[in-house]
Parts: structure tokens; sequence; C-alpha cells
């Protein structure tokens, strides 16, 4: 092995450090921001564009936005929109004068500032899965999401290079009072891990702690804390055609301290939008261009991202479909009007399969692909999903981790480059018509970083599997999750403001957190 490859090997390291080089457990890739270098799909022509960019306007001039929250209907009303009651309608000119606004491009920058992230451009960001009320491994089943579970995601969160943020709780834990959980959650999210940080927009006191244990744990002034995006939130529309109070609530907290917001409507195709693709689409867009126009009133400038989960549902059922041949369509039909409106672009990494098996999989892989195919800058659920969002598993983490590091292999030059020592006609020569290329002067001197070097699958014949075991991959998967547990260290932090950290959360829990309802 050349030194070159020696080096390129190594350098993902135990727990994605690169100090602790040498993982014991897998050889993964190291650290980077992919960067995404094909021409996005584009299945609509530039009279659908506009179809669909006229359609939204109507939605928006017509028929209006219910924003049911009093400060965002004022500051509309302020703006010059037509406001009654909590129902919102804009003119296509506003709606464009605030996209303006927004920039294309942006970075979000966390406590390791080598963990910085790029949004937007041709640049393409995997989150780990969020938000899911129960866990499912091969040792224990389906169970209730608790902290210890949490805790293990978020090892996995930073352990794997291929992961780029800590998006929201990869498991909820329900044995944390959810008056204070937010405070644990997020002292552990930013001790374990060095990555960006999402805070849920579940309330003032929910946001307002999150950004300040944030700003402690990079040991910034606030100036510096507002001075450039540090963290982030993703608020969900409440379809159809509805905001509610407190994700409004919470995106305007952090637009106005200049940290960015992704705006996801969720729209299934056949139950909260138009059954028809090209339908959901637009009252998706109708929906996120809205919430974007208001954060740009109240904030200008401030970063945003449109993000997709448009999908249908079974029919028969109502149950939630994902990585369906519509979801994919709906997926790159949005990032064609999300480019059009020069934002980036938010996807996921879903299915509806209930445990990591071959469904899991094949529909996971087909939105990651339909990610990659529509120019998505910032793939939300990534890795762990199942169930359509109510499961996190750490097996089907550790296999969608798999799948995302092919993705980052397959965008490198090195598959596609075509130098004259690419194109190889003197090796071609030598070989000849009867020869083979395992012992070529051209495939000795490459062939330890010529192709994908897989950590979990299997690719030696059935009777050698057979005879090592006859482990399934998820078994494989689970065997892995096990070895990275143990072996895990968390990132360094400076002492200094893990200990202003902790004496924050351990005053919040004295003041009772955030207020539940009962």
């Amino acid at each position: 092995m050349t030194e070159e490859a020696t080096k390129r090997r190594r350098a993902g390291g135990r727990a994605g450090n690169k100090e602790r080089a040498g993982s014991s457990v897998i050889d993964q890739m190291p650290w980077r921001i992919p960067v995404n270098p094909d021409r996005p799909t584009e299945p609509l022509d530039a009279d659908g564009v506009q179809a669909i960019h006229r359609g939204a306007m109507k939605i928006l001039r017509d028929i209006g936005i219910e924003f049911l929250n009093p400060d965002a209907v004022e500051h509309l009303k302020r703006a010059g929109c037509l406001v009654n009651g909590t129902n919102v309608r804009m003119d296509e000119d506003f709606v464009m004068e605030m996209l303006a606004r927004a920039p294309e491009t942006f970075t979000i920058t966390p406590r390791n500032v080598e963990r910085e992230v790029i949004m937007g451009g041709k640049h393409m960001l995997f989150v780990n899965v969020s938000s899911p009320p129960n866990s499912w491994d091969l040792e224990r089943g389906k169970r209730s999401g608790d902290f210890e579970t949490f805790k293990d995601f978020m090892r996995l969160t930073q352990y794997f290079n291929c992961i780029h943020i800590a998006g929201g709780y990869p498991v909820e834990p329900i044995d944390i009072h959810p008056s204070v959980r937010h405070l644990d959650c997020l002292y552990e999210k930013l001790t374990i891990t060095d990555k960006v940080v999402h805070a849920y927009s579940l309330g003032a006191e929910r946001v307002e702690d999150v950004m300040e244990m944030v700003r402690l744990a990079g040991g910034l002034s606030e100036e510096e804390f507002q001075a450039k995006p540090r963290m982030y939130t993703n608020i969900n529309s409440v379809s159809p055609l509805k905001h509610d109070y407190p994700m409004l609530d919470g995106a305007m907290r952090l637009a106005k301290r200049g940290q960015p917001v992704v705006i996801t409507p969720f729209t299934l195709a056949g139950a909260m939008a138009p059954v028809t693709m090209a339908g959901a689409v637009t009252l998706s867009l109708a929906e996120a261009l809205a919430a974007v126009a208001l954060l740009q009133f109240i904030a200008p400038g401030c970063p945003v991202a449109i993000g997709t989960f448009t999908s249908n549902v079974d029919m028969k059922s109502g149950a939630p479909a994902f990585g369906t041949p519509e979801y994919m369509r709906a997926t790159q039909m949005t990032g064609q009007l999300v480019r059009f409106y020069k934002l980036p672009l938010r996807s996921s990494g879903v299915c509806a399969a209930n445990v990591p098996d071959g469904q899991a999989m094949w529909e996971t892989s087909n939105s990651l692909w339909a990610s990659v195919q529509s120019g998505t800058n910032m793939v939300y659920h990534a890795a762990g999903w199942l169930e359509g969002g109510l499961i996190a598993s750490p097996e089907k983490f550790i296999m969608d981790c798999e799948v995302l590091q092919m993705i980052q292999r397959y965008f490198e030059a090195a598959t596609y480059a075509t130098t004259e020592d690419d194109i190889a006609i003197e090796a071609i020569r030598d070989v000849g018509p009867s020869g083979h290329y395992f012992g070529t002067p051209h495939t000795q001197s490459r062939y330890t970083t010529a192709f994908y070097a897989p950590f979990l699958a299997d690719w030696r014949n059935y009777e050698a599997w057979n005879i090592d075991g006859a482990m399934w991959t998820a078994e494989r998967a689970h065997k892995m999750y096990k070895a990275i547990m143990a072996e895990f260290v968390p990132p360094e932090m400076n002492g200094d403001h893990q200990e202003d950290l902790r004496r924050f959360v351990a005053k919040r829990k004295q003041e009772g957190g955030a207020p539940t309802d009962f």
C-alpha cells in the first residue's frame, strides 16, 4: 500500500476524531463535505416550472395561508399583506422581493470549527434520523425511546464521518420529563458530538435554552454567536395551508439572531395535499414560501432553506408511503422549483418498512438517490429511519451509512476521470486479447484505492459466508453497533465551556425548564 493510500484509509479515525486514527471497528472514509458533480434530474420543462410557480402564487394571493401566531400576523400586516383574522394573503411581487433577500449559500459553524458545514450550491449534507418515539434493535426489539438509547444514537452520529449534522432527537427519551428533556438532550448532544446541532421549535423556552447552550458550548460572546450561523431549526407547516404558533415563534427567534431555519411542509398526496404530484408540490411550495417571506421581512438576509417531504399515502389504508416513484418525482420537481427561487434544498432518506430488511433498504435507497438527483443540500433522516419515522434502529443506521459512503464515493472525481492514464491504452496494449489485468503495473499501483471498499457489505461467495457464520446484514450491523459503543470516546471539549454548560443546565432545571401542557 502506498503512503498516500495508507493516509487516506486511516483518515476517518475512531469516533470520527482525526487524532485517534485507525478505528478498530471500521475503516471508514474521512470527514468531508460531499460535492455533487451531477446535473440535477429535471422532470419539468420550463413551462412546467412556470405552471407550478404560478399555482403557488395563486394560492398565496387568492386563498392565503393561516398563520396561527399573532406576532407573525402583525409582521405581515405591517408588510402590506392582506390579513383577515389568521388568514394572510400576499402577492407575487412581495414574495419575490423577500426571496431575493435570502442567501443562496451559507455555512454553519459548530463548537469544533473543523466540523463547519456548507449549505447550498452543490454541497450535500447528511443528517441523522430525527424524532422517532420508538427504537428497535435485534437484541431488544421495538420499545419506547429512552435516554440511554438516545445517547447511543448520538455516539453513532459522532462516530460516522458521513453524518455531518446532529439533527433532532434520534429517538425521543420519554423517561425524561418534557419540561427538562431538551436540557439533558442538548447537553449530551453538545458533549458527545462536536457537529452542528438543531433546536426544536417547540416553545420559546426550549429555543432560547438551546441557543444559549450552543453559545456556551462554543465559548462564544453574544456578538460572536449572532455574527454567523452556529445551529439551526427545522419547522413544518400544518398541511394544508397552515403554520402553527410554536413553529413560527421558534423560527422568528432564530432568524432574529441570524440562525438558519429550514421550512419543510409535510404533504402527503391524497391526504393533506392533492392526489397529483403537481398539486402536492404546488401546495407544499406555497406553504414554504409564505414562511420564507415572513422571516425575510423581519430579518432580511437570514439564512433559510426549503424542505420537501412530499410523498403519497397507501390509498387502501391511508398509511404514509416513502421511497415510492411518486416520492422520487416530487423530490426532483421540488428541487427544480427551489433552484428557481435560488434557495438551498432539504429532503429526506426515508422508508415505510418496519425492520431493517430488503424493503427498508430499497425504499431508503430510492429516497437517497432522489436526493442526489434533485440537487438536495441537506438530507434529513439519512441514517436510521424505520416505520415511516416511528422507529429509529442502530442496525439501520449503520446499513444506511454504507449507502451514504457509496454515494460519496460515487461523487469522487476518480470514478469518472478521463486522463490518458485513466484511459490506460498502454495497459490495454500490454495485456492484449488473452491476458489479465491483476498483475499489471497499472493495476498494482492503484488497486488499494481504485474501488469502493465496504465496511458492512459481505462480498464473499455463499460457501465462505456460510462457513463464517452465515450472518445476515442486519446481524453484522448489530455486531458493529455493539463494538462501536464499546470503543467510543467523546470528542474533546474545553473544560471551562463544559462547566458553563453544566451550570446552565442545572440552573434551568431548578427554574423548572420549559412549561408543559397538563
